[in-house]
């Protein structure tokens, strides 16, 4: 049975061609949001097997959505997903609960690579 995926990105282009990415491979796309807010709202609403999250979004970001998330189901799994390769960045969001963190630009095989490892 195909996955289901939530994407979280304020970039339309970005949602449009992780879910092209994600499609072609299989995977089933749950829903999108556009901000932290709109991510937590998604989650709860569809409950997908697998949270895609970009770090920097308006009204709350990725990192604080994430930790929501967990706060509401620990066994939530969430692949950050941010242009901001900052070290610091990727320790907090793994500290917060990513399953993994993906480095924009990315190649289309990194973001599979990411999504097999968490979800299969």
């Amino acid at each position: 049975m195909a996955k289901n995926i939530l994407i979280c990105d304020d970039a339309a282009f970005m949602r449009m061609m992780i879910k092209d990415i994600l499609t072609k491979n299989g995977y089933n796309i749950a829903g999108e949001a556009e901000n932290g807010i709109r991510a937590i709202e998604k989650y709860a609403e569809v409950k997908p097997d697998l949270v895609l999250m970009d770090i920097t979004m308006p009204e709350m970001d990725g990192i604080e959505a994430l930790k929501r998330i967990k706060a509401a189901d620990p066994n939530a799994s969430v692949i950050m997903c941010s242009a901001m390769g900052q070290q610091a960045m990727v320790i907090e969001s793994i500290q917060a609960g990513a399953k993994d963190f993906i480095v924009k630009p990315f190649q289309a095989d990194r973001v599979i690579e990411a999504v097999q490892k968490v979800v299969g």
